[in-house]
């Protein structure tokens, strides 16, 4: 059998790098201070797996999938790199960061050269494998697992290996219907299939009979697609907007077969390459990149945000760590918090007070904010601070940012007038913003009574909160001493306490904003909604999750959304359905973490209640078409179990306004996770549009416990395209499963 995943399938043949690791080299690998070994590590052949020795009595040979990585990172940037190594070697390390809860693999090569050689070689590894299409993916993926299923490696495969190969791929088959497709495919009747016996069982296999339909229906050239005939397909059942000259663009980028290509027409290899890429995919190509008007001011948008950013688990006992920011940041977060406290050796710094998470310094969480703050968003980063701190550690708080940040930190308000609306994320790109108290209005900066050097101000309310929860009884409300340095950098965000709506409007500037924890803000949203959603019409508002939510769970941020809050602060260290919601809803707008609110939550006439859905431009009736029609290659769940395939069914659920609110789900399909096909029909009315999520849902059914969680797949209704549609899928984390898919037909109409 050919091999897979080789350098000529990555167009890197002859590349100096990748041959630099397939020869492979000693690298120590760093786990503490006193813990440096030399191991050797290797690219396989494959150009897929890493290789690397282990003096584990049990585990010789260790190894791990490029799929694995999240990334390569140059230089002393991990934490314990930073802890563990001295600055003079900094040319010389490197660190490799896995999806998930893998630990880090911290390493230092011999020299500065060796160090980049193997950095750019598995970055260009990762960026090719990447960007090979799904098509190209579910290929490596049957053939990589037909070499696996080849017991003797002799390229020919005998009806055990090929039922042995179907268990692999996920499909259980009857011994007769083994048999089946190997007579089939047994042409010379040797017992054994070869060379293009196993190419026709692969095609039997990938057989996608729901598409052979779709394409007969339209291809009425000589059993093909004329240019015209894919016209008549995207105006008619994808309700594109497209001209001739599109289709034609389409043709030339994804036709697989020459002669048809030159007669400009499209083969059904290449109708099934387009259905796969971004054209095909669900979500709106239009919105992959930053779409919308960045210009309106910055409590216009929803903005990514974190909530006790610096931890990786739970918040009474899981570790503190500056990874935790890089991970958020990473995934274009765009407002982070910062918990402060008085720390040894008069450095401040960072951890959950009253519990027994770790702590880290605040100046390492400063310089790991600045280094990875616009890595994947230009747009601006609020830093919100819970301050705990003594006057003087505070001072040094202030110092750290000021000299780490520079002139990216916002000192003074843009312009030289007093403000009287937020900058907007495009005047404030790459800048960073302080939320934390202040011991004077904004006005002070441009009058000279700007002479107060300390004093004491009322406690951060979510801090307030956490005592009462019980985890330290003190007086409600202390006052805390604010250090003049500290206070002077608060400009935009300045926290004050919530009194009601009524109080805000009168008493409170536009820059002067509350934080509200989420029993507060629900049961606002549900009383108060229109006033809510006013007062966020000039000003932020901060959610954050409950304190007794010790196991760092979430609350679905939806109904904040719905009554216009911008800041809903979400655990991000915590996979669960709210922070699916979360990374669906910012991933329009070029995932950037800032996303425009609709305008009938901008707009001072506007009278919008979700709950009760009076007449508005907010209620424009649709009725959601949904066919669920097949998947694919879903994996399996319980890899150890060795007949575990998997009974998959797909549930869509929608959230938006109170009235909109529904899910629907298939029957499930006994053990096939390869290609099961439900083809069922949902209709799901809407009221309004701007402001759902869809979530699609697939899971392993179980009768006798909870039903395991395949793979999902979240985005905001206002992104989904009509027609025929792929839907890829993303794990309990959010990252992609590479070959598994969604088909679906949708059709978003006005109602009758």
């Amino acid at each position: 059998m050919e091999s897979n995943g080789t350098a000529g399938n990555l167009g890197l043949e002859g590349d100096a790098d990748l041959q630099f690791l397939l020869i492979g080299g000693e690298l120590i690998k760093i786990r503490s201070s006193s813990w440096k070994k030399s191991r050797f590590f290797k690219l396989q052949e494959d150009c897929k797996t890493f290789w690397h020795e282990s003096h584990k009595a049990f585990k010789r040979n260790q190894t791990f999938s490029i799929d694995d990585i999240d990334s390569v990172r140059k230089g002393r940037q991990s934490e314990g790199l930073n802890k563990h190594t001295e600055p003079s070697v900094e040319e010389r390390c490197f660190s490799i960061i896995f999806k998930g809860r893998k630990k880090n693999l911290d390493l230092m090569a011999a020299s500065a050269v060796e160090a980049k050689q193997w950095v750019s070689g598995m970055e260009k590894i990762i960026s090719n494998l990447r960007n090979l299409s799904r098509q190209q993916k579910s290929e490596h993926w049957i053939i990589n697992c037909m070499r696996k299923a080849d017991k003797n490696e002799d390229n020919k495969m005998t009806l055990k290996e090929l039922k042995h190969f179907l268990r692999q791929i996920n499909v259980e088959v009857d011994d007769t219907y083994a048999e089946e497709i190997f007579k089939k495919c047994d042409k010379s009747n040797s017992g054994s299939l070869e060379g293009s016996e196993i190419k026709h069982f692969y095609d039997l296999l990938t057989l996608r009979e729901e598409i052979d339909v779709i394409y007969g229906k339209y291809a009425e050239t000589e059993g093909q697609m004329s240019a015209r005939d894919l016209l008549n397909f995207l105006l008619n059942e994808q309700r594109e907007q497209v001209t001739m000259e599109d289709t034609l663009k389409l043709i030339e980028k994804y036709e697989v077969d020459g002669t048809a290509k030159q007669k400009k027409r499209m083969t059904k290899d290449g109708f099934l390459m387009y259905l796969h890429q971004e054209e095909g995919s669900i979500l709106n190509p239009a919105h992959k990149h930053v779409y919308q008007d960045m210009h309106h001011p910055l409590n216009h948008y929803y903005i990514s945000s974190s909530h006790n950013t610096y931890l990786m688990e739970d918040q009474l006992k899981g570790p503190s760590s500056t990874e935790a920011y890089i991970k958020a940041l990473m995934k274009s977060c765009r407002c982070v918090e910062l918990d402060c406290w008085d720390g040894a050796n008069g450095e401040p710094v960072i951890y959950h007070g009253y519990t027994l998470t770790s702590q880290i310094l605040f100046r390492d969480v400063i310089k790991a904010i600045k280094d990875y703050a616009f890595k994947t968003s230009e747009y601006p980063v609020i830093l919100s601070l819970e301050n705990h701190c003594s006057v003087d550690q505070q001072k040094l708080m202030a110092h750290y940012l000021i000299s780490s940040l520079g002139d990216a930190l916002v000192t003074k308000p843009l312009g030289d007038t007093m403000p009287t609306s937020f900058p907007s994320p495009e005047e404030l790109k790459g800048k960073f913003l302080i939320k934390g108290k202040r011991l004077n209005k904004l006005d002070a900066v441009f009058s000279n009574n700007n002479t107060i050097e300390e004093d004491t101000v009322s406690e951060e309310d979510e801090a307030a909160d956490c005592k009462e929860n019980g985890q330290k009884a003190k007086s409600k409300k202390s006052k805390i001493k604010l250090a003049k340095q500290l206070s002077d950098i608060v400009i935009y965000c300045k926290s004050v306490h919530f009194s009601g709506f009524e109080h805000a409007k009168d008493s409170h500037a536009f820059y002067e904003m509350s934080s509200f924890k989420e029993s507060k803000a629900f049961n606002l949203a549900e009383n108060s909604a229109t006033a809510y959603i006013h007062h966020n019409m000039d000003k932020l508002s901060r959610i954050y999750p409950a304190g007794s939510r010790t196991n760092s769970s979430n609350y679905n941020p939806v109904p904040m959304w719905n009554v216009g809050c911008q800041i809903v602060a979400l655990n991000f260290q915590t996979p669960s359905k709210e922070m699916h919601i979360n990374q669906g809803r910012f991933l329009p707008n070029g995932v950037c973490g800032y996303i425009l609110k609709p305008e009938f939550q901008r707009n001072l006439s506007s009278q919008f209640d979700p709950n009760t859905l009076t007449k508005g431009p907010w209620l424009k009736r649709k009725t959601f078409h949904v066919m669920v029609i097949s998947a694919q290659q879903l994996p399996k769940i319980n890899k150890d179990k060795h007949k575990s395939i998997v009974d998959p069914l797909v549930r869509v659920e929608i959230y938006g306004v109170p009235a909109d609110n529904t899910s629907k789900e298939t029957h499930y399909i006994d053990n096939n996770g390869f290609n099961p096909m439900w083809n069922e029909r949902f209709q799901f009315d809407i009221h309004v549009p701007e402001l759902v999520m869809v979530r699609f849902v697939v899971e392993d059914y179980d009768t006798t416990s909870q039903n395991d969680l395949i793979g999902q797949y979240c985005l905001p209704l206002t992104s989904v395209q009509n027609g025929y549609r792929h839907v890829p899928l993303l794990t309990k984390r959010g990252d992609v499963i590479c070959s598994a898919g969604l088909f679906v037909h949708l059709m978003l109409i006005d109602a009758q």
